[in-house]
């Protein structure tokens, strides 16, 4: 089996070594640079990559990728598209040449998005960047999809033995992201996914009442069907409301939120910060003992980091403590400290605790 890696990249300099490092179990590694002025592209070529240079006016995610999958050979059976920011585990490789089963033209695998310090993942989803070589083509000019064009079905298969962790540069600007998602929905206003997209970067940025509007459209369009978006949607339309001072609103669009997708943590717990904001603290109480209910570790791009264990026992240890059942709170307070011990502000929030106690 041929396998190669492609990739764009853009002053990445300082995850040049690194990237290469875990692209290695590959037959090869291709990227397309797109206008570094640091030493990203020499970097790369000093460690085998095959670099090509070349400027993408008007940028586009989409157009990028292609012409970076272009200059992969045609004689590779599979290729892996990867970021430099993002790390396979070892052997890889091993394990896509012992779980794939003949006619698969698609691999999704496990993609731990966001890790703690301790490389603890915190966010966990499944993504699917590893394809045959022809047949495929990526679309979209931001959160770009990898859309199947070959002859026949396409066939997926799930290899979650295969991991990828996320270590982002968070310096990097965002800024292109939303004009780019303006005109990904404006080339194509009836893809749900995008609309999402756009809702939620518009929320991001502050801009409520246009959030409120788009994600609205999201949820209109025939297309919008899985139920985790749509309670997503659901979730940012209640923030956006109660950030604009709408309580009324906030709290009957999280309720529609938890009506959509009652298997989820994250509607009770949005519900749960609103009621935060409003000193609500036995709705609090009431939805955090209910996301608990719910079990942690749904692999998807959507889930919340206020969804984790930690984070609502420290929620619940607030709640408790406000209207004087300080033995609950206590509780609630070392359960939050057994996830996070090293925690300083969960320490002091103990101590003040146990003291109410006594």
């Amino acid at each position: 089996m041929k396998i190669i890696v492609y990739a764009i990249s853009k002053n990445e300099e300082k995850f040049v070594d690194r990237w290469v490092a875990s692209m290695k179990e590959a037959d090869g590694i291709y990227v397309l640079d797109t206008g570094s002025t640091d030493h990203t592209v020499d970097k790369l070529k000093q460690l085998g990559v095959n670099v090509k240079v070349e400027t993408i006016e008007p940028w586009r995610f989409d157009v990028a990728r292609n012409k970076s999958l272009a200059l992969i050979p045609e004689d590779v059976d599979f290729c892996v598209c990867t970021d430099l920011d993002e790390v396979f585990l070892p052997g890889w490789r091993k394990e896509l040449e012992k779980h794939i089963q003949e006619g698969i033209t698609r691999i999704s695998y496990t993609y731990h998005w966001r890790l703690d310090e301790n490389d603890k993942p915190l966010i966990s989803f499944y993504i699917s960047k590893i394809h045959s070589r022809k047949g495929y083509q990526w679309t979209h000019p931001v959160h770009e999809v990898l859309h199947y064009l070959g002859n026949g079905e396409e066939f997926t298969q799930c290899i979650d033995t295969i991991t990828v962790h996320h270590y982002p540069n968070n310096q990097k600007s965002r800024s292109s992201y939303l004009p780019l998602l303006e005109l990904s929905v404006q080339e194509d206003p009836e893809d749900d996914r995008n609309m999402h997209y756009l809702g939620r970067e518009y929320m991001y940025y502050g801009y409520d009442k246009k959030a409120i509007q788009t994600l609205k459209k999201h949820l209109s369009l025939k297309r919008a069907t899985w139920k985790d978006e749509r309670c997503a949607s659901m979730r940012f339309i209640a923030r956006c409301y109660g950030r604009l001072q709408k309580w009324k609103l906030a709290y009957s669009w999280a309720d529609k939120a938890i009506k959509e997708a009652p298997y989820l943590r994250d509607p009770f717990m949005e519900k749960a910060m609103l009621a935060y904001e409003q000193k609500d603290w036995n709705t609090i109480i009431d939805c955090s003992l209910k996301a608990l209910q719910i079990p942690e570790g749904k692999k998807s791009y959507i889930s919340e980091e206020f969804c984790r264990n930690v984070a609502i026992y420290d929620l619940l240890s607030i709640a408790f403590y406000q209207i004087g059942l300080y033995d609950f709170s206590y509780t609630a307070i070392q359960k939050a400290l057994s996830f996070s011990p090293k925690d300083s502000r969960l320490q002091s929030n103990a101590k003040l605790i146990d003291k109410k106690r006594k």
